[in-house]
């Protein structure tokens, strides 16, 4: 057994392998504050919701984060900022741990293999990404998994370009940063990524409209469609206008950084767009018409979206994670064999 977990500033995402399916289990990388009382605690713990208490507060976290968040008119607060454990929140390291633990479980035996997604170190930022890397490295450690980082951009390869012999494009837009990766049979020619996602586009709009964060959030992901026909002056105008401003940043540093790295100019590869800041519908269509337009000096021979785009790096973790543990037992069953051969 082997499993993929995909560490967004949004979402917490495990992927494991059950028979012929691919089983996910999510949660919302939030929590919120309440003030504690012991009916409110019976209250959350009579209807499963995710919380823990710490002296004269209850923290609820997941996806209930955002219902009460909602409900109280407060602001969740995240484990993680622009794509990496947020050093401005004291309460990041514990709340991560609680959201993991209960996306992954237990291993299925000791020293499962698991490989956990981490995002390049942005271009566009002083951000690194090394603290939180070894940070997440050693949580799932002790937790009893034996653990393997992928870089975000080439687990959007492994999941969706196996038929292009893992050769393209993947961009995975999230939530904390967008993942840039350009991969040849597998082999990563340039990877990179952009301090702004899904949650650059949220903020902007708040402030444009001076509506709160949370609620622009719930806009977004409940049926939003890029159509640039609607609610001029409202909220889904600005979110319109913000994710429009996001693709050709993004598309400006991919023609940027291609050039800088000299990349072939003849090669011909597929672009797949995926993650949840990708979901709304028109989304591919206009990032499809933004990219043809730009100066980028390989071919492309297609723009692809994909069905489940909040699974995709989870998937792709997965993927890397299970052909590690195939090879491993291959070569265990080889040396296994030539010690049999010399002992016979």
């Amino acid at each position: 057994m082997a499993k993929g977990l995909d560490v967004g500033t949004m979402n917490l995402i495990s992927a494991q392998q059950e028979g012929a399916e691919t089983v996910f289990v999510q949660q919302r990388n939030s929590f919120v504050e309440i003030e504690y009382s012991d009916m409110a605690e019976q209250m959350l713990s009579r209807s499963d919701v995710l919380h823990i208490r710490k002296d004269d507060k209850v923290y609820v976290v997941g996806d209930d984060a955002l219902n009460f968040a909602n409900i109280f008119n407060e602001e969740t607060r995240r484990p993680m900022q622009h794509g990496i454990l947020s050093s401005e929140e004291s309460s990041a390291i514990p709340m991560i741990k609680l959201i993991t633990e209960q996306v992954v479980g237990q291993p299925n035996h000791p020293g499962e293999r698991l490989y956990f997604s981490s995002p390049a170190d942005p271009i566009d930022s002083d951000l690194s990404t090394l603290y939180h890397e070894k940070t997440l490295e050693s949580m799932l450690g002790d937790m009893g998994y034996e653990t393997e980082p992928i870089n975000e951009g080439m687990a959007v390869i492994y999941s969706e370009l196996a038929n292009h012999n893992f050769t393209g494009l993947g961009v995975s837009f999230g939530a904390g940063m967008t993942n840039v990766c350009l991969s040849y049979y597998a082999v990563p020619v340039m990877k990179f990524s952009i301090a702004r996602g899904g949650d650059w586009i949220d903020e902007q709009a708040a402030q444009a409209t001076g509506t709160p964060v949370d609620k622009v959030t719930s806009i977004k992901e409940d049926d939003f469609e890029l159509d640039f026909r609607t609610d001029v002056g409202g909220v889904e105008g600005a979110l319109a206008i913000y994710y429009e401003n996001l693709l050709d940043y993004v598309i400006e540093n991919i023609a940027r950084e291609v050039d800088e790295e000299d990349v072939e100019e003849d090669l011909d590869v597929p672009v797949v767009v995926t993650g949840g800041t990708s979901s709304p519908r028109g989304f591919e269509k206009l990032f499809e018409d933004h990219l043809r337009d730009a100066s980028i000096p390989f071919s492309i021979s297609e723009v692809k979206s994909v069905d489940e785009p909040l699974y995709s790096v989870a998937r792709g973790a997965l993927v890397a994670a299970r052909s590690d543990e195939e090879q491993e037992e291959q070569e265990d069953d080889s040396r296994q064999a030539q010690e049999q051969s010399a002992e016979d």
